[in-house]
């Protein structure tokens, strides 16, 4: 017969009794080392009202060592699960593609208060298998929101950190990324820091490769709130942001993520995550120069051979060339 192991629960128990034996030794003042139980709950780490309420529990169950064990919160005689017509709401736009992110977005204007949390979402699309989308459900997301090149750019600063040049270890430096949402296709460029002026003539740089090379224009660009993109803590001594007046200047709308959500930018951050292990990690570049030639010679490596598993296994140019034919 197999039974569970309640090791665990035992060391659990008798830690606890013996944190009991002290506690009232140190109350009837006959305990040989502690004169407070100040110095009681400093000594093992306890923080007082999680003792005593461990304490009043065994206390008021007559000495039940059961009762010390962890318990389930929240009221046991009410289910937590969400309504039908609210699990009917989530799955409806999980099979679209979506993921809790997104669903959490959708649904907040239609059930308010109601709406589950992303971890409440994927719970829910776990319980119905849901969790991993098929392929099916990943066309039919592609169709919805990436249908043509330039619809919507992804852009983002990352931060390489001191020692990448050998000649420099003590300068930062900085790369600056678009990447079309539709096709992958990317470009980045070096920066010496992020001021907007900076960034307004990294930005203009991607751009400028993109057009000339793919073709690419784009109608809309998202960023962060960081202050490079953003004009929104703009100044009197400031009244324009050099990176809000070039998208102004070629009429392409600014589309912000939301604060502390940086999976609303995925494409862009998985792109530094590639970037990284395929050129940085290990790397030092003797030189400035060499850095930005590295960069450029593996960018072009990126959009025209290097499969990308987010549009089946094709290179970007080779999916925008397709979707150029269709």
């Amino acid at each position: 017969m197999n039974l569970s192991d309640k090791t665990v629960e035992r060391n659990y128990i008798q830690r606890y009794l013996f944190l009991f034996e002290e506690y009232a030794q140190v109350k009837q003042k006959k305990h040989s080392e502690y004169r407070f139980l100040k110095d009681f709950y400093e000594s093992h780490a306890l923080k007082r009202q999680v003792f005593l309420k461990f304490y009043n529990r065994y206390k008021n169950s007559g000495f039940d060592q059961e009762a010390i064990l962890p318990q389930k919160r929240g009221p046991k005689w009410l289910s937590r699960r969400p309504s039908q017509y609210i699990e009917s709401c989530v799955l409806k736009e999980r099979r679209k593609g979506n993921n809790k992110f997104e669903i959490h977005q959708l649904l907040l204007p239609v059930l308010g208060s109601l709406t589950p949390s992303p971890s409440g979402i994927y719970t829910i699309c776990k319980r119905h298998n849901l969790n991993i989308l098929n392929r099916p459900m990943k066309e039919i997301k592609k169709k919805i929101i990436k249908q043509k090149a330039g619809e919507l750019g992804h852009i983002d600063a990352h931060h390489l950190g001191k020692g990448i040049l050998a000649k420099e270890p003590h300068n930062k430096y900085y790369l600056l990324a678009v990447v079309d949402s539709c096709t992958r296709l990317a470009w980045a460029e070096v920066c010496s820091n992020l001021t907007s002026l900076e960034v307004m003539f990294a930005t203009m740089r991607c751009f400028y490769r993109l057009q000339d090379q793919f073709g690419v224009r784009f109608k809309e660009i998202l960023s962060d709130n960081g202050k490079e993109f953003s004009g929104k803590r703009a100044t009197d001594t400031m009244p324009g942001h050099p990176f809000e007046r070039l998208l102004t200047e070629m009429q392409i709308k600014h589309r912000y993520t939301r604060p502390y959500r940086p999976q609303t930018n995925g494409k862009v951050e998985r792109l530094w995550r590639t970037i990284e292990e395929d050129l940085i990690e290990g790397t030092h570049f003797e030189s400035l120069e060499q850095l930005k030639n590295d960069l450029q010679d593996y960018l072009l490596y990126y959009n025209y051979e290097r499969p990308h598993q987010g549009i089946n296994g094709k290179s970007p140019a080779d999916f925008l060339k397709n979707l150029s034919a269709n």
